[in-house]
């Protein structure tokens, strides 16, 4: 009797598991779609002047140090005189990821205009976390640089990451934008040299 019992009991077990199977690979399947669906890609990223404030009247930026990937120390004003796109992200951050191509488009196209794409990153593994990810990515045309531990983020201001500032040839924020955009298209190009141009 104990014996039968034992095994009416386990095979109430192994049914149960057998049921609860497709419930939880169902569970599983809806998680991910709903992490996806949340995860903004490069194709889908919104138009820069969708989101992209101005800054009236341009205000000084703040005084804060950026780290090159060699450990060098660097600050905004060392850049006067030169258009900046001040972008502040990490690896970790969907949306940041999602928009890091189009800045590397951006940086390709203003270059030669004079005009500096600064991604500023907050990974706390350092240069050597940023290197790996731009090598996984292919971007090639973004300098590695670090705001530890997002000092400077937070001297800007900044809700959250993505967060970017467009700092004129005069050294004066001038727009910003809270979130991510698309910044490869020609319209936004020319928005952010219209913007730099003071």
């Amino acid at each position: 009797m104990m014996i039968q019992q034992g095994m009416i009991q386990q095979g109430t077990i192994q049914r149960m598991t057998i049921r609860r199977r497709p419930f939880l690979a169902l569970a599983s399947a809806t998680l991910t779609t709903a992490a996806l669906a949340r995860k903004p890609r490069a194709a889908t990223l919104p138009p820069l002047s969708e989101g992209l404030d101005p800054v009236s009247p341009p205000q000084d930026p703040p005084d804060g140090v950026f780290v090159g990937a060699d450990g060098t120390s660097h600050r905004l004003a060392d850049f006067k005189g030169r258009g900046m796109v001040v972008n502040m992200w990490a690896t970790w951050c969907a949306p940041c990821v999602a928009e890091m191509p189009s800045l590397q488009t951006l940086s390709e196209a203003l270059a030669p205009k004079d005009i500096a794409v600064l991604p500023l990153s907050s990974d706390r593994g350092g240069a050597a976390a940023v290197q790996a990810w731009y090598n996984a990515h292919d971007i090639t045309a973004l300098p590695v640089l670090l705001d530890p531990k997002g000092a400077l983020a937070r001297a800007f201001g900044a809700g959250g990451i993505p967060t970017t500032v467009i700092i004129d040839t005069a050294g004066k924020v001038v727009a910003r934008l809270e979130g991510a955009a698309d910044w490869s298209a020609p319209v936004a190009q020319a928005l952010v040299q219209k913007l730099v141009a003071g």
